[in-house]
C-alpha cells in the first residue's frame, strides 16, 4: 500500500493508508478532488436506478469495499459511514452490484466495520444502522445472498446487535432478519429455535423500551406469529413459567406477566386491525391467543374498576385486553386461512369448538351491570342487593365492549353460534349490553350489532325475545327507544331486558 494524503472539503485532515488505485478510481468516477466529496457524489448518483446501473459497470462496489478494508478504524468514522451509504444504495435492487458484493465477500467486510467500529464500547448507532440497511438491501436478492448474510450473523452477531437499545438499530435489524427468512422456511426454523429465540426476545425488549412499532418489526412478527405457528413459544418464553400436562395438551400457567408480553400483543393487534381484510390467520395463532386470554383472565384482579383504556400499565390487564382485541379481529377475518389443510374449517369454528362462546358468556355474566343500568336502578333496589358483591368490575375501559364485539363477530351468519348463545341463556345477557356505558365506549353500538347478528335468520332467537316475561322494571331511555326495558328478577336479584309492549 502507498501512503496518500486525502483531502476533505479542501482541508488536509489526516494521512490515511489507502491503496493509491482505490483513491484514484473513486476520484475519477465521481469527477472529484477529495475523497469525501467523491463519496458524497456517489451517494447521490446511486439513489436512482440508472445511476446504480451505470456505476455497476465501473466496479464501484469493489472499489468502495476495498476502501472500507483500509479504513477499518473508528478514527475514520465519517469516511466509513459515507462508504456504507454508497454500498447501501448500490445494492438496492441492482443485481450486478449485489453480485459484486457477494464476490468480494462484502458481508464479511461490512460486519467487520459494524463489530469493530459500530459496536465499540460506545456504540455508533448510525454506522450500525446503515450497515444493517446495506445487508438488508443485499439479502433481498434472495437465494445465496440470504444465506450469505444469515450464516455470518446467526446467532451471536445478531444477538449482540439486538442488545443495543436503540430504535435506529432495531428496525433495520428486523429488516435484515425478515429479508433473510422470507421464503426460506429453514432459516425461519432457526430463528425460532433455542439459539434464535433470544434474538427475538432482545428485539422485543428494545422495541418495548423505545416504543418501536415500525414496518419491519411488524412484518417479522406477522410472519412468525400470525401467519406462522410460533406465537406460544415466543410469548410464554418471554417469561419463565411452569407448564403442566392436561389430557395430552400442554397448557401454560403464569402467575404474572412481563411488560414485553403485552407489548408483543399490542403490535400483533395493530397488524390485524390494519390488515384485517388481507391478513392470513393461522389456526395455531387463533388457538394460542385464546389460551393467552384464558391464562390472563385467571391472573387479573377484577375487584378494581379500571379508569383508562389500554394500555393501563398493568401487564396482566394489558395482556387480557390485547388478547381480547386480537380475538375480536381474528373473528372478523375468518374467511382467510393459512393453508389448504385449514381451509375446510374457518378459524371461528376452531375457536367455538374450543369453548370460546361459553368462556365469553361467563366473563360477561360475572360483570356488574353497565353504568346506565346501575344509575337507573332505584335506591331500594340497590339496598336490597340488586348488584351482588360477587360481581366483577371491568379492569379497563372497554373490557365489556370487547367481549360483546367478539360474540357479535362470531354470531355473524353462523347459525350454530346463534343457537349456542341461546342454549346458554345468552340472549337476555346480550340484550342488556345495548346501552350506553361510561366505562365502555361504543358498547351500545356493539351490543346492537351483536343482537342483530343473533336474530338474523333465526326464528328461535326472535321468538325467545318475544316470549320474555315481565318481573319489575328499571326505566332506561336508551332501551325504551328500542322497545325494551330492564327488569330485576326478585329471586336472583339480577337485571335483564324484556319487551316493553
Amino acid at each position: 500500500m502507498d501512503d496518500k494524503v486525502v483531502t476533505m472539503d479542501d482541508q488536509i485532515v489526516s494521512e490515511l493508508t489507502i491503496p493509491e488505485n482505490v483513491a484514484k478510481e473513486l476520484l475519477l468516477v465521481s469527477n472529484s478532488s477529495s475523497l469525501e466529496t467523491a463519496l458524497d457524489k456517489l451517494i447521490q448518483l446511486s439513489k436512482e436506478g440508472g445511476g446504480r446501473l451505470d456505476l455497476s459497470s465501473k466496479n464501484v462496489v469493489t472499489t468502495v469495499l476495498h476502501l472500507c478494508q483500509s479504513l477499518s478504524s473508528i478514527s475514520y468514522r465519517n469516511l466509513l459511514l459515507l462508504s456504507l451509504k454508497v454500498l447501501r444504495n448500490l445494492c438496492a435492487g441492482e443485481i450486478r452490484n449485489q453480485n459484486g458484493f457477494l464476490q468480494q465477500r462484502g458481508v464479511e467486510i461490512v460486519l467487520d466495520v459494524i463489530m469493530s467500529v459500530g459496536l465499540s464500547p460506545d456504540p455508533d448507532c448510525m454506522i450500525i444502522r446503515v450497515g444493517l440497511q446495506l445487508l438488508g438491501n443485499y439479502s433481498v436478492g434472495g437465494g445465496e445472498r440470504q444465506c450469505d448474510v444469515w450464516y455470518q450473523l446467526f446467532p451471536h452477531k445478531f444477538l449482540k446487535i439486538a442488545r443495543v437499545r436503540n430504535q435506529e438499530i432495531c428496525d433495520p435489524l428486523c429488516m435484515v432478519i425478515y429479508t433473510c427468512c422470507d421464503g426460506t422456511d429453514g432459516l425461519l426454523t432457526d430463528l425460532c429455535s433455542e439459539q434464535g429465540l433470544p434474538i427475538l426476545f432482545e428485539i422485543l425488549r428494545t422495541a418495548s423500551a423505545v416504543g418501536l412499532k415500525e414496518v419491519w418489526l411488524k412484518l417479522l412478527l406477522s410472519k412468525l406469529c400470525i401467519e406462522g405457528s410460533h406465537i406460544s413459544s415466543i410469548f410464554f418464553k418471554l417469561h419463565s413459567y411452569p407448564s403442566v400436562e392436561d389430557n395430552g395438551v400442554v397448557t401454560h400457567v403464569a402467575d404474572q406477566f412481563v411488560i414485553e408480553q403485552p407489548y408483543l400483543l399490542s403490535i400483533l393487534s395493530e397488524i390485524l386491525n390494519e390488515r384485517v381484510e388481507h391478513i392470513v390467520v393461522s389456526h395455531d395463532f387463533a388457538r394460542s391467543i385464546f389460551g393467552i386470554l384464558k391464562s390472563a383472565s385467571g391472573v387479573v384482579d377484577f375487584s378494581i374498576r379500571g379508569k383508562s383504556d389500554l394500555p393501563v400499565g398493568s401487564a396482566p390487564i394489558d395482556v387480557l385486553g390485547y388478547s381480547l382485541t386480537l380475538m375480536r379481529d381474528i373473528c372478523a377475518s375468518d374467511h382467510l386461512s393459512s393453508s389448504k389443510e385449514e381451509s375446510s374449517k374457518d378459524v371461528v369454528d376452531v375457536l367455538v369448538s374450543s369453548g370460546l362462546i361459553e368462556f365469553l358468556l361467563n366473563l360477561l355474566r360475572d360483570l356488574e351491570p353497565p353504568t346506565t343500568i346501575r344509575n337507573a336502578m332505584k335506591p331500594d333496589q340497590i339496598k336490597e342487593g340488586t348488584i351482588p358483591s360477587s360481581f366483577r368490575c371491568c379492569p379497563y375501559q372497554g373490557f365489556r365492549r370487547d367481549i360483546v364485539a367478539i360474540l357479535g363477530n362470531c354470531a355473524y351468519r353462523r347459525r350454530h353460534v346463534q343457537d349456542e348463545i341461546r342454549d346458554k341463556n345468552g340472549i337476555l345477557l346480550l340484550l342488556q349490553q345495548c346501552v350506553i356505558d361510561e366505562d365502555n365506549p361504543f358498547l351500545r353500538e356493539w351490543g346492537i350489532w351483536c343482537v342483530r347478528n343473533l336474530l338474523e335468520g333465526n326464528a328461535e332467537n326472535q321468538g325467545a325475545i318475544t316470549d320474555l316475561e315481565l318481573q319489575g322494571t328499571v326505566d332506561v331511555p336508551e332501551l325504551v327507544r328500542l322497545g325494551l326495558r330492564v327488569e330485576v328478577d326478585p329471586v336472583t336479584r339480577r337485571t335483564k331486558l324484556v319487551n316493553s309492549s
